[in-house]
């Protein structure tokens, strides 16, 4: 059995040229190929008009998963397409024996309404989108913020926050393969009264880690939509071990009045001891976490 502890938290450094320099950037999605750490992020007009806020999604290369040098443009942008006309957010990458399969989340202000959509490519540089994974439907409106992961039993799940009833919950669809199709099993997990994380859940990253435990970093917030993240850990087959009491990261008090959030992206098991948790704070900051591996 493991249990997880935060060490530090570190800003990543991301050099970029206009229009990115001066965009919110958060939900950075950050995996490890050979000897180079690739991101994609999420990137934001600072508007108050809601209609300017038209979210892209960028990339990014770095040496050593802190310092990341971002491209001059999107590889993900809003287009013809009515389903994402308004945004294009929160990317999640599997790599694949033929290239890319990139998930997302495209947005339509006026019908307020997500879809989770796919993109594939032998080059993240050449994506083309697929179709649509999810459909917002009665009972699993606006699904997004997808998590994808192949589990022990070698089934592939995908995990997604949707709304239902003002809430935001965590759903799970699984497939036998990454590009799905997907059927939607269960709602994963709930919500706990009198805790940290008793109104809203969201997916966060997961990972196998060096005891071989099968973890995700979800996010849950209470009903001020405050923010935290924290763990659950599963069997085989998908289904909830063990989870966390107290939450892994609370962002630090914000004295300027602004949003109270911490919400975990992305993770890689670096060594045997640590976890490099990626993760947004206050919807307009990507950093690193560095978690510890505590044997108990």
């Amino acid at each position: 059995m493991s249990n997880y502890r935060l060490i530090k938290t570190e800003v990543l450094q991301l050099e970029c040229s206009i229009p990115l320099r001066g965009m919110y950037k958060l939900s950075p999605f950050v995996w490890k190929e050979k000897d180079l750490y690739r991101m994609l992020v999420r990137a934001v007009n600072p508007s108050d008009d809601p209609t300017q806020q038209v979210a892209r999604i960028f990339y990014g290369e770095s040496k050593d998963g802190l310092n990341f040098k971002m491209d001059d443009g999107p590889v993900i942008a809003p287009g013809i397409l009515e389903i994402s006309k308004d945004g294009v957010e929160d990317p999640t990458v599997v790599t694949t024996p033929d290239g890319y399969l990139v998930y997302y989340t495209g947005w339509n202000l006026t019908k307020q309404r997500g879809e989770l959509m796919l993109s594939k490519g032998e080059t993240l540089h050449g994506l083309q989108y697929s179709g649509e994974a999810l459909i917002s439907h009665e009972g699993y409106r606006n699904p997004k913020e997808a998590t994808v992961a192949q589990l022990k039993n070698k089934r592939w799940a995908l995990f997604f926050e949707f709304a239902r009833d003002g809430h935001s919950k965590l759903g799970k669809a699984t497939s036998a393969f990454p590009e799905g199709p997907w059927n939607i099993d269960e709602e994963f997990l709930k919500a706990r009264e009198n805790s940290w994380d008793c109104y809203h859940l969201s997916t966060g990253p997961m990972l196998q880690d060096s005891k071989n435990e099968t973890v995700m970093f979800y996010n849950g917030a209470n009903p001020d939509a405050h923010w935290r993240i924290g763990w659950v850990t599963m069997d085989d087959d998908g289904h909830i071990k063990e989870r966390c009491i107290d939450p892994l990261i609370t962002p630090p008090p914000n004295e300027g009045g602004g949003v109270d959030i911490a919400f975990a992206a992305s993770a890689i098991l670096h060594d045997e001891h640590t976890i490099w948790l990626y993760y947004s704070r206050e919807d307009t900051e990507p950093l690193r976490a560095l978690v510890e591996l505590v044997n108990e």
